[in-house]
């Protein structure tokens, strides 16, 4: 008994040796082997699985009439020329929101309202003021759907009243008010057209 104990034992210990000494079968990687992926085990098999990007499908619309087609095509062009517009309206009054928040000082808020006020004139006089009627009105829309407040609103809060209503009154003799809401439902062409650009508002 002893002897087969023993043999046992040095059979164990000359099979742990080989095993300790015998070179390991060399590893072969395929092309995609060394491509990083999150996995899921599913009924205990590894399943690789990748993150891609946000796929968005659309149908392609028919039109009536021509004159429809028309008149989404103009549209599209309105909204895309007063869109960098909205982006800085966008971007100015939530600037001008948040250094106002800074300072309690009465004096240093009017200067940088009056700084704010200054850029947009000066934007107003090189470039907006060329805008046509439509474009003025989808310009109002989209601040409104930009912001969250309206134009008119923007105003009183920063100008006051007296003055939101000068600037009411000045925008109803070219057809506009200041006061106008944007409503996506109502408003599907114009999401549309966003949607197809990429647009993402800030305030959505």
């Amino acid at each position: 008994m002893k002897f087969i104990g023993f043999l046992l034992l040095f059979c164990c210990v000359m099979g742990i040796a080989n095993a300790q000494t015998k070179a390991p079968a060399p590893l072969i990687l395929g092309k995609n082997d060394t491509i990083r992926t999150y996995l899921t085990v599913d009924s205990g098999k590894m399943m690789p699985w990748i993150v891609l990007n946000e796929i968005k499908i659309s149908d392609t619309r028919i039109f009536k009439s021509q004159a429809d087609l028309d008149n989404y095509r103009r549209l599209r062009y309105n909204v895309l020329k007063v869109l960098p517009y909205v982006r800085f309206a966008g971007a100015r009054y939530r600037q001008l929101q948040r250094d106002l928040a800074l300072t309690g000082d009465r004096h240093k808020q009017k200067e940088l309202i009056g700084t704010c006020e200054t850029e947009i004139k000066t934007l107003f006089n090189k470039e907006i003021k060329d805008l046509t009627i439509s474009q003025g009105e989808v310009l109002i829309k989209l601040i409104n759907r930009e912001t969250g407040n309206t134009s008119y609103a923007m105003v009183k809060e920063l100008k006051g009243g007296f003055k939101a209503f000068l600037f009411q009154s000045a925008a109803r003799i070219f057809g506009h008010d200041l006061k106008e809401t944007y409503d996506p439902e109502e408003q599907k062409d114009i999401e549309a057209i966003l949607n197809q650009a990429g647009y993402v508002s800030s305030n959505n």
